[in-house]
């Protein structure tokens, strides 16, 4: 399953601060996967660092973390929950 895009469900979205992630739900051809997008792609589109910011700025990049989402999912769509990195921001 390649997925161009994917559709991100707002209400999912959280902070792991923890893992230095944010967590969130999209889906993608009709079913709901699992992602986590890295606080470094979140610096890279930013140049801000996270911390106390990160679901704001994961609001405010959601399209090009969408896009990094279906790039991360197209690599591995075996994962439980896809990892988004810095490499998938193309």
């Amino acid at each position: 399953m390649a997925a161009d895009r994917l559709t991100i469900d707002p209400a999912s979205v959280f902070d792991d601060i923890d893992a230095r992630t944010v967590e969130f739900d999209a889906i993608v051809d009709e079913e709901r996967r699992a992602f986590a997008v890295q606080y470094d792609v979140l610096r890279a589109l930013s140049g801000d660092e996270p911390a106390d910011r990160a679901v704001a700025l994961f609001q405010h990049h959601a399209d090009r973390i969408a896009e990094a989402a279906a790039v991360a999912l197209a690599r591995d769509i075996d994962q439980e929950r896809v990892i988004v990195s810095e490499n998938d921001l193309g």
